[in-house]
């Protein structure tokens, strides 16, 4: 069986891409997918070759042929998005608006609506050495990033299943929206990595709800754990209280700082945080292999 390993974050700059990179570089015989389509970023820390790219075709959009148009304007009495408006006579589409869902051109007594794709992104595999890679990008203001982060998901798992690979260690989308929900399903284990400070006890809290809504095991690691001792201390208690393991913490650390600035992995500094990892990940073996 292929594991399949999320790090998700209910707020941004917890540390999750951090973390995911340094246990990638621990980890043997694995695929690591970057999920965050929307701000990937793995590809710097790895530095690998780029060995092939896919187009990424997003959401239909909807377009009428004004020369076949009766101006029945049903499709604007349809449309339950208020995508089409009428205008001198005749239905207009907003394409931002536009959901793609089909219903105007089924309705169509004239036939007059049909549907365009266009390109919204890219996806990748990369390499360096032992490090496969798994990227993408999403075109600023497309929407569809739920999709592009299983289609990113979806080449990961070919791939490991050819070329027998035994784990996918995803980095997965901040925030609890589709982007999140769409880097946890259907994985094996969740990371879920918090801070120490107020905001990210509250947003622990809501990425918690969705993983358990999706009902997959997971773990919490504490990031920047000495940064507020009292608030280490909340969010201990609310996992205990919830019999949530916490998996590890890992103290504020300026080098890590240090690390990003030169695009490196932590585990190449002798540090606080590099030695916290480490645990981390002798305990993540002792919990999945």
């Amino acid at each position: 069986m292929i594991e399949q390993l999320a790090i998700v974050s209910g707020k941004g700059g917890t540390g999750k891409t951090t973390l995911c990179t340094a246990l990638g570089g621990l980890f043997k015989n694995i695929i690591i997918a970057d999920c965050d389509v929307d701000a990937a970023n793995t590809a710097l820390i790895f530095k690998t070759d780029l060995i092939k790219t896919y187009d990424y075709i997003g959401s239909r959009k909807a377009f009428i042929d004004h020369g076949k148009c009766i101006s029945c304007f049903a499709c604007v009495e349809k449309c339950r998005f208020g995508a089409i408006t009428p205008k001198n006579e005749k239905p207009f589409i907003n394409s931002i608006s536009c959901e793609g869902c089909g219903l105007c051109a089924k309705i169509c007594p004239a036939d007059a609506i049909s549907f365009s794709v266009e390109k919204a992104g890219e996806y990748y595999i990369s390499k360096e050495g032992n490090i496969t890679l798994v990227h993408a990008q999403l075109y600023p203001g497309e929407d569809t990033s739920g999709k592009l982060i299983a289609q990113v998901r979806k080449t990961a798992l070919e791939l490991a299943q050819t070329e027998n690979y035994s784990m996918i260690l995803i980095d997965g989308s901040p925030g609890i929206g589709c982007a999140a929900i769409s880097s946890i399903t259907a994985v094996n284990h969740v990371i879920i990595v918090t801070e120490s400070t107020l905001s990210g006890l509250h947003d622990l809290k809501r990425i918690v709800s969705v993983t358990e809504k999706l009902r997959r095991p997971f773990w919490v690691v504490i990031n920047k754990s000495d940064l507020n001792p009292a608030i280490t201390e909340q969010i201990s208690k609310y996992c205990e209280s919830l019999n949530i393991k916490v998996l590890g913490c890992i103290p504020y650390d300026k080098t890590v700082v240090k690390a990003i600035q030169e695009e490196k992995s932590i585990l190449e500094y002798d540090c606080p945080a590099r030695n916290s990892v480490i645990e981390i990940y002798e305990k993540l073996r002792g919990e999945i292999l």
